[in-house]
């Protein structure tokens, strides 16, 4: 049988907001554009504590290494399920779906899940999801058709069009999330979910240190790797697209 491919969906939070809505997150939370990583008041729009960053990322070569170096050190397959998993995390099996597993990453894990209404498909999908191994949890996520809904009804929502190829750049998308005093990389072609460093009580998702071990680590192995274009390959040339999840202000 053919793998499912979709359209691959646009990180912005017209998007997202969408997306989260249908699948049953509270309206009480919204997605935000972050517009800088370094100028608080490019971030002053966005309620804190952030709850979750979603990134879309284009494969640069350096990262590419990084991304391999370490995968290579793991397990073949990931082990956790189960009540005491520290994040929820899906492998992707669908082509192109890296975008709504972000979002999922996003919604499910961290202080978002008390946001998550009951009885939606957002509670099933993650209810389903805890006492499965990875290979079940992708492929009852492969067969949720609440979730294939979900996804193809904002395929054709955002700023551009829709991309039925699903290149975007060859962008990644990767969900940044904090739990149980962690942050987490949560991105689906991964070997497993990636702890990236302890966060005080006071620190959230775009705290400085949060975005020194998550999305500004992949921007300085990316000027230190020579980019991934054309030009001096400085991190100016990795271009990203970055949104917060945080309540409705």
């Amino acid at each position: 049988m053919e793998q499912k491919r979709w359209i691959m969906l646009e990180n912005n939070p017209d998007v997202m907001n969408q997306l989260a809505t249908k699948l049953g997150l509270s309206s009480d939370l919204q997605f935000y554009d972050v517009y800088s990583l370094d100028a608080p008041e490019l971030l002053a729009h966005i309620p804190r504590p952030a709850l979750a960053l979603l990134v879309i990322i284009p494969l640069t070569p350096a990262w590419d290494r990084s991304r391999k170096a370490e995968d290579a050190g793991k397990e073949p397959y990931y082990t956790g399920s189960g009540p005491d998993e520290p994040v929820i995390w899906f492998k992707q099996t669908i082509g192109h779906a890296c975008g709504s597993i972000g979002l999922l990453h996003s919604v499910i894990n961290g202080p978002a899940v008390d946001f998550i209404e009951p009885d939606s498909d957002l509670a099933a999908i993650r209810s389903r999801a805890i006492p499965l191994d990875m290979t079940n949890r992708a492929e009852m996520l492969y067969n949720s058709e609440p979730f294939e809904r979900a996804h193809k009804s904002v395929e054709q929502a955002g700023d551009s069009a829709a991309d039925p190829t699903g290149e975007r750049e060859g962008g990644h998308f990767v969900s940044f999330v904090k739990s149980g005093g962690k942050l987490w990389e949560l991105e689906g072609s991964r070997m497993g979910p990636l702890e990236r460093g302890s966060l005080a009580d006071e620190e959230d998702v775009l705290s400085p240190r949060a975005l020194d071990m998550g999305i500004k680590r992949i921007i300085k192995l990316n000027a230190e790797g020579g980019g991934g274009g054309g030009g001096g390959g400085g991190g100016e040339d990795l271009r990203f697209s970055c949104i917060a999840l945080a309540r409705r202000s």
